[in-house]
């Protein structure tokens, strides 16, 4: 064998050494990164269900009457899609990509927050509204502006229907994709047993907004839990799987290096025994 080959074997496993070095630091990143994230979800999760236990108790024979159950004869709908600004989290951007062309049409509009999300349609040509970047940590203010654009296009008429989809996270090694209809609302039990002041409908179009609000809350913090969970398990396997290929070059550099040794020794013996036969 060629010392060339082996030159070429010595910095495959160099290269591979570095880009492990990566792998690691940035698993590290990640893992502590996502213990703040995670209590940050399931704080906000919280708020989420308690919020919807309130709107719900909201809910009367008047409530059918107001903006946010209007019917719509648009064409098309508004989707909400969730992903990250950048890569290295496995199939996290692609799962909801994928999952969201399923039953997209071309005539439908979009609100886009993550880098990989706004660019792949927006490539594509479809209707993007509005695009924004994921944040290192979500904050209610920021549910509220994607809110109103949601609730200017559906009280213009322009759309029909509007979804959220996004990346539940529901512990560290699953993670699942969901589609949520935000508006408008149907089929929704009333309450009649509360009294509000001051009119019922004021307190339901208030609890209806703050309960829509803190739902695109709790998806943007659930995709980011979900976006570092991911991102952790990709870095770790990345971490494994150099490492196994490092194992199989090294050991492919010690039989070609053991072969050279080899022919070297027979070369020199045979060279001795050919001075001695003379």
């Amino acid at each position: 064998m060629s010392k060339g080959e082996l030159l070429e074997i010595k910095r495959r496993i160099k290269s591979i050494q570095n880009t492990q070095k990566i792998t690691k630091a940035m698993g590290l990143v990640a893992t502590a990164k996502f213990k703040r994230i995670r209590e940050n979800a399931e704080y906000v999760k919280v708020l989420s269900e308690a919020t919807k236990d309130t709107f719900e108790k909201t809910l009367c024979e008047e409530s059918v009457y107001t903006k946010y159950f209007t019917v719509n004869d648009a064409n098309s709908d508004l989707y909400v899609i969730i992903t990250s600004n950048t890569g290295l989290c496995g199939n996290y951007n692609s799962s909801v990509i994928n999952s969201t062309l399923e039953f997209l049409k071309n005539e439908d509009r979009l609100i886009t927050i993550g880098d990989r999300g706004s660019n792949f349609f927006k490539r594509r040509g479809f209707n993007i509204v509005k695009s924004f970047q994921m944040s290192r940590v979500p904050i209610f203010e920021e549910a509220s502006d994607i809110f109103n654009i949601i609730e200017e296009c559906f009280l213009q008429g322009k759309v029909k229907n509007a979804y959220i989809v996004y990346t539940r996270f529901i512990n560290p090694v699953r993670q699942e994709i969901e589609k949520i209809r935000l508006l408008p609302f149907t089929d929704i039990k009333k309450n009649k047993d509360i009294l509000m002041e001051p009119s019922n409908l004021q307190v339901f179009e208030h609890s209806a907004r703050y309960y829509l609000i803190t739902t695109i809350f709790d998806c943007l913090s659930s995709s980011l839990a979900s976006e570092y969970a991911m991102r952790m398990t990709a870095m770790d396997n990345a971490t494994k799987n150099s490492g196994e290929l490092l194992e199989k070059l090294q050991l492919k550099y010690n039989r070609i290096r053991q072969s050279s040794i080899t022919q070297e020794v027979t070369e020199i013996v045979s060279g001795a025994e050919a001075l001695n036969s003379q």
